[in-house]
């Protein structure tokens, strides 16, 4: 399928830039940010977020721009701006409004305003829509048209890739939702699906990362019973696992800006509508509550082997939401830091793919260099990037000083020939 659409995408971060970069493998594109650092970096063909090779992006038809007066030759907006909560855990949508309001200014007869962000059903046409119409001057429907597109962007994922997804789109009318089909149709080879309605496109994006959460929310509180047991969570699944119905989800931490997030866009709708959500909230602060379970469970492991928490020397080997990809932000390894601190422990910080300057400001002097980390009474390994993946049994020893714990989040380390002055702790 072609198309003669003139595509701008506003935001370019995680789900932005794969969109720019895949249109603009066979047409011109205008990527909108309102980052000049981030549009600098890009025009060089630097990506910080880690998913393309300078070669890759020096090879696209991008104009990458922060002023507003250039996107006005676009009449097909995609809107990728992030959709955060604020400390009340309440969604945050001022990221939404600014790009609304940029996009509302530039509207011209006939454009149409997509939006990938994800959002609580209803967002687009009762939040965004009325945005656009007060800074054009147009009537939704009628003058202009919108529609929704959720993301399914997975960083550091180069398997399920932009194009490699199906892709669910729908429009203000079954004109606008076929136009649609047809731009993204024209990129994606996964296949298109046709939501009946905006709403029903913003449900499915935000059940799909709260059904993800509960499962896992599932397996932490099992590993929080099971620890209580005595029982190893991670040989449970395993025989579990045998089962050919058995959904393959393990415990862990649940940070960045879906699964931990997206919750609490449907939580707040259904609020608003009167009804109180349990398991979904449930399942939250299950999840929310993990950083502090592994710090605990370090802290009182250290004491039985008679370290006094006070002055003690800790590890954490990892400090992003996820493994190979450097963003700091929403990360849950903070939480582990944060209760740790209390306890008055001195912490060594390491991360081998985050930006080193935001860990500095984020953490201060406790982020260390891997050869200068000095042997500790404790070893977190939080996050499983593939540096860690090459350690084996004697690196960690040789980081442990003489007898102390290792708390090996990620399930990483073999249970075989686990050093004797080692304690092995595990989710």
């Amino acid at each position: 399928m072609s198309h003669d659409k003139k595509i701008c995408v506003i935001g370019l971060g995680y789900v932005g830039l794969p969109v720019a970069v895949c249109f603009a493998k066979d047409a011109h594109v205008i990527g909108f940010d309102i980052s000049d650092k981030r549009l600098d970096e890009l025009k060089q063909g630097i990506d910080s977020t880690n998913e393309y090779t300078q070669e890759v992006l020096k090879g696209l038809d991008i104009h990458y721009t922060s002023d507003p007066a250039e996107i006005t030759k676009a009449d097909f907006y995609i809107v990728t701006v992030p959709t955060p909560i604020n400390e009340a855990k309440q969604p945050d949508l001022s990221p939404l409004q600014s790009a609304s309001e940029i996009v509302g200014l530039c509207l011209s007869q006939g454009d149409i305003v997509v939006y990938e962000s994800t959002v609580y059903p209803g967002a687009t046409e009762e939040y965004c829509a009325p945005i656009l119409e007060e800074k054009s001057g147009l009537k939704s429907g009628r003058d202009f048209f919108i529609g929704y597109s959720p993301e399914r962007i997975n960083p550091g994922d180069k398997e399920h890739t932009f194009t490699e997804i199906k892709k669910v789109v729908s429009g203000q009318t079954d004109e606008i939702c076929e136009i649609i089909a047809q731009v993204y149709g024209s990129i994606i080879n996964a296949g298109i699906h046709k939501a009946p309605s905006i709403k029903v496109a913003e449900a499915a994006k935000v059940i799909e990362n709260t059904q993800r959460d509960l499962n896992i929310a599932l397996m932490n509180e099992l590993s929080l019973i099971f620890e209580k047991m005595d029982i190893d969570t991670l040989d449970v699944l395993e025989a579990a696992g045998t089962k050919w119905n058995f959904l393959p989800f393990t415990p862990g931490l649940v940070g960045g800006h879906c699964i931990g997030v997206d919750p609490y866009y449907l939580t707040h709708k259904a609020a608003i509508l009167g009804h109180t959500p349990q398991v979904i909230l449930a399942g939250r602060n299950i999840n929310d509550g993990m950083g502090k379970v592994i710090a605990n469970r370090t802290i009182k492991e250290m004491n039985k082997n008679g370290h006094d928490s006070k002055n003690s020397v800790i590890t954490i080997l990892g400090l992003t939401f996820k493994e190979d990809i450097p963003d700091l932000r929403n990360s849950k390894v903070t939480d582990i830091i944060d209760e740790l601190l209390s306890f008055d422990v001195n912490l060594q910080l390491h991360d081998p793919v985050a930006d080193h300057a935001t860990m500095k400001l984020l953490f201060h002097e406790n982020i260390i260099n891997f050869e200068d980390i000095k042997p500790a009474n404790a070893i977190i390994l939080a996050v499983s990037h593939q540096e860690y993946k090459k350690l084996d049994w004697s690196d960690i020893a040789a980081l442990i000083d003489g007898e102390g714990v290792v708390f090996d989040v990620k399930g990483m380390m073999p249970r075989e020939n686990v050093p004797e002055n080692i304690t092995l702790l595990r989710l």
